[in-house]
């Protein structure tokens, strides 16, 4: 069990040195990481969002937003396995009968890890949602899609399915891994995140306990926080590359690189025209991670005293930090190669494993939706939609 923040961000900071000496060959060979996710449930580390009144730490925005960073920076493959993890939580602390919160944050604590089946292939748009939850006759319902982008379901306990009920509107059904009726297919083969396990799961009359059900929808019938909260942990991940991306080009400047010629110097740390890039990159880097922060911060205090104003507030915040930290990853990741040379493009160094784990998790939702919302804002006082992606 992990009691308070402090203890939270000390124990990521320790997982994230010992999962980075293995993140480049787990990447390179497809390895998924059972045993490392497996250590990360161990620590208690992912029962931290759990309500204290339950048991749990109950820690900040902040300090989530960090644990996501800190482990993005070693292995952003493994940082985004858990993200909807959190993502659930959160629903059934907003949403969740106090029935519902007592058993679940109860098997939370017990170590059992929330998956993810919510997108669909093929639809209209992200939120036409075709999977079925239909009413039976004794109470219960049945269960019928098929999901794709299922992060954390192959290493999920339980997979909260996003459906639609017969009166069209948002559930949760929270469904046991082994339920009959349930698959969970690896087919995931994205150039980036390589590792995660973001397969299918198809689901085919799956029966599931009224108990078990949670009324999604009403999280966007007011102020909500669901939105903000899940996007900070995407901003933290990418924040996290960005981080580790500089570090690699540092190391590999400063270990392995070689002077231009004309520099005169006889390191190429001490080529000022790589000085001033490095300096660029650091900028960036420094102003994703103040972002995040601010961004973390305005999540907490909207916690503390939500209304219209300060819900707009907080998802415009992560909106910013989530726009810039896409772009500063994908530059950071980017320049490494720039400011190292011919011999960072060696395939079997595998460091262009930052650029693809970038640029794929970048594309998760488009920045362009969220700069407009942060105009409309800014120029209209215009607050930002409830739909769960702000």
């Amino acid at each position: 069990m992990i009691r308070d923040d402090a203890e939270a961000l000390r124990t990521a900071a320790e997982l994230a040195e010992e999962f980075r000496p293995g993140a480049s060959g787990r990447d390179a060979r497809r390895e998924l990481p059972r045993a490392e996710l497996d250590r990360l449930t161990a620590t208690g580390l992912l029962a931290v969002t759990v309500p204290a009144e339950h048991g749990g730490a109950d820690v900040s925005a902040v300090t989530l937003a960090e644990v996501f960073r800190l482990l993005a920076s070693a292995d952003a493959s493994l940082a985004q396995i858990p993200q909807s993890h959190f993502a659930y939580v959160n629903v059934l602390r907003q949403q969740g009968s106090p029935e519902q919160r007592a058993f679940f944050f109860a098997e939370v604590l017990g170590g059992r890890r929330f998956g993810n089946a919510q997108s669909e292939a093929g639809t209209k748009h992200l939120q036409d949602i075709r999977t079925r939850l239909v009413a039976a006759d004794d109470g219960s319902y049945l269960l019928t899609g098929v999901k794709n982008y299922s992060t954390g379901a192959l290493f999920a306990d339980w997979i909260p399915v996003l459906a639609r009920a017969d009166d069209e509107l948002l559930h949760v059904a929270y469904v046991p891994v082994d339920a009959p009726g349930l698959t969970v297919t690896d087919d995931w083969d994205g150039m980036g995140q390589r590792t995660t396990a973001s397969g299918t799961v198809e689901l085919v009359d799956v029966v599931v306990p009224a108990a078990h059900v949670v009324p999604h929808h009403l999280t966007f019938a007011g102020p909500q926080l669901h939105g903000a909260l899940a996007q900070l942990l995407h901003a933290a991940i990418d924040a996290g590359i960005a981080a580790g991306a500089l570090a690699e080009a540092a190391d590999f400047v400063t270990t392995r690189s070689r002077p231009w010629f004309e520099s005169g110097y006889e390191t190429a740390a001490e080529d000022p025209l790589l000085i001033q890039r490095f300096g660029e990159l650091a900028l960036r880097h420094r102003a994703a991670d103040a972002l995040l922060a601010t961004a973390a911060r305005a999540v907490d205090t909207a916690r503390g005293d939500l209304d219209d104003d300060s819900a707009a507030e907080a998802s415009i915040a992560v909106a910013a930090a989530k726009a810039y930290a896409g772009s500063a990853a994908l530059e950071i990741a980017d320049a490494l190669f720039e400011v190292s040379g011919t011999r960072a493009a060696l395939d079997g160094l595998n460091l262009h494993r930052h650029w693809r784990d970038a640029r794929t998790h970048t594309l998760h939702d488009p920045a362009r939706w969220k700069i407009q919302h942060l105009g409309r804002y800014v120029l209209n006082g215009t607050r930002p939609p409830r739909h769960g992606l702000l």
